[in-house]
């Protein structure tokens, strides 16, 4: 905007950030490509008025964004709520690869139990760098905004971000399966 002379405010584009950011989110997820049956899950943690909340997110093996997750505590039924979501969006995973956390190890322990299925649990940390070199890409964005301020400002916006990150990825199905770069595929859903 500035390079074509119009000066905004930050104040205006973060309104309509809040506004329009669920929206492409939603849109993208129509258009995601499928992900692989091998998950690593990991959570990582921001600062949202004052105090640390957890970001749960899930790559598969070959680094591609299987889900993510706002939540204010790591607990089990966190940890099942962001499974369950994930599950639903790409389908029942073959293994999934998590640290030592134990929110992690109930919550698919108790799926595997609930819906009789066989979802192999693996930890170990050096597998799940995957996972941990993908929180970087988000943690540089969020950590210069010197954190939010509201819990539902920072699950909008955290939505904007990682769509953008998995945009860069490459993980939007193109139309015609042409190939276009981050800007034209962020474009390509808002119409």
């Amino acid at each position: 905007m500035q390079e074509r002379g119009v000066f905004v405010d930050h104040s205006p584009v973060h309104r309509w950030s809040l506004k329009i950011l669920p929206l492409l989110s939603l849109m993208f997820r129509r258009r995601k490509r499928p992900v692989g049956t091998s998950w690593r899950m990991d959570e990582t943690y921001i600062k949202v008025g004052g105090q640390w909340k957890y970001l749960y997110r899930a790559v598969d093996k070959a680094g591609d964004t299987v889900d993510f997750l706002l939540t204010a505590k790591p607990d089990k039924a966190a940890a099942r709520r962001f499974l369950e979501r994930a599950i639903n969006l790409h389908g029942l995973p073959e293994k999934i690869t998590i640290d030592k956390s134990g929110a992690n190890t109930a919550a698919i322990q108790s799926v595997n139990d609930d819906a009789c299925v066989n979802i192999e649990l693996r930890q170990c940390k050096y597998l799940n760098n995957i996972v941990e070199q993908d929180h970087r890409a988000v943690k540089r964005v969020t950590n210069p905004m010197l954190g939010f301020k509201a819990f539902w400002s920072a699950q909008r916006l955290i939505k904007g971000i990682e769509t953008m990150h998995v945009i860069k990825k490459g993980q939007l199905r193109c139309p015609d399966e042409q190939a276009m770069s981050a800007a034209e595929q962020f474009y390509s859903l808002a119409f």
